[in-house]
């Protein structure tokens, strides 16, 4: 529960953030002092640099040292002192972009988070729509053992899903092919993110051993539909100049490395830009991180894909959460996705 700091106070925690972000490097009170132009003496400063540090919005490395921001201070400074930024030189580069750009999806993602590290110089995380927006073509049963089925789905783009059904007891071989009928006239021409709508099957598609087979189906496609997800990284050079300590940029790495724990990060931010610093993450709270990420195209208001990039604390908010939904904008335009 954050302590509610009056209006001096605050304003001194936006300054030491605006100016850590700025040098990196740890902030006096003399520069709060004149970058703020607060119209108290330096003691004041002092005192309330002391008072955020107690309430754990900011640290003293050294004695003799400034104090920088917590990851505490960054969300107070993120929610409450972020303005729209414009920024009319990256508006017309994305736009270039993506006027530019016309391939596959699965390209065009890989695309637009270079463009991401290109713009912000941090690293971008895209995830694709996944399996949810795909049209069935084709499914198919094959038994493997006496109580296991292998459900294959193939969509209209050629994509396909393969999932293990493991039932409760033995199935015969007839079944089986009776259960991949009904899958076969009821999902065919519909989108994987339908899934199997058991109320609307006649009741003797699911009773008995077939509608075991076809109850563990429609289990099976809802979590293809949540977990097969395509991540595109973008390039990571530039983390020396973001993270600057080689402690750090490492790991940085281990995390980009771990893809599943990133997708599982994504996939439960809800729709519409977020922001997530440190903890919040759910990932080593020792790891100097945040992520600005917004969800892109949909139907209805369900989101497919999130796009984003991965900082250190100190990154600009302001700068790349434009820089975000600029990008955004334009993938969903390119995408049919909105306007």
């Amino acid at each position: 529960m954050s302590t509610m700091l009056d209006d001096r106070k605050a304003q001194v925690l936006r300054f030491l953030v605006d100016e850590h972000i700025r040098t990196g490097e740890p902030v006096s009170s003399r520069a709060i002092l004149e970058y703020g132009r607060l119209n108290v003496s330096a003691a004041t400063v002092r005192n309330d640099l002391v008072a955020l540090e107690a309430d754990g919005y900011a640290v003293q490395p050294h004695t003799s040292a400034g104090r920088i921001p917590t990851a505490r201070a960054y969300r107070c400074y993120v929610d409450q002192f972020l303005k729209p930024i414009s920024l009319p030189r990256t508006s017309v580069r994305v736009a270039e972009f993506f006027a530019s750009v016309h391939t596959e999806l699965g390209r065009l993602l890989r695309a637009t988070s270079s463009l991401l590290t290109e713009i912000t110089r941090y690293p971008s995380v895209v995830t694709g729509p996944g399996l949810a927006p795909e049209i069935i073509r084709a499914v198919h049963l094959v038994q493997t053992r006496a109580d296991a089925v292998v459900m294959v789905v193939v969509t209209q783009a050629g994509r396909v899903s393969q999932s293990l059904l493991e039932l409760p007891g033995p199935v015969d071989p007839a079944k089986v092919e009776e259960a991949e009928s009904v899958l076969r006239r009821h999902q065919i021409g519909r989108s994987m993110s339908q899934g199997v709508d058991l109320d609307v099957l006649p009741p003797a598609d699911i009773v008995g051993r077939v509608g075991t087979i076809v109850w563990a189906a429609s289990e099976a496609l809802t979590k293809a539909v949540t977990t097969d997800r395509e991540l595109y990284l973008g390039p990571t050079s530039s983390l020396p100049d973001a993270w600057g300590e080689i402690s750090a940029v490492r790991g940085v790495l281990e995390v980009l490395e771990r893809e599943a724990v990133l997708l599982e990060v994504l996939a439960r931010l809800p729709e519409g830009t977020e922001v997530r610093i440190g903890r919040e993450l759910g990932l080593d709270s020792s790891t100097d991180l945040s992520l600005v990420s917004t969800s892109y195209g949909g139907d209805q208001g369900e989101a497919s894909g999130r796009i984003g990039v991965l900082g250190p604390m100190r990154m600009d908010y302001g700068r790349t959460i434009s820089v975000v939904e600029e990008i955004k904008g334009g993938l969903d335009e390119s995408l049919g996705g909105g306007a």
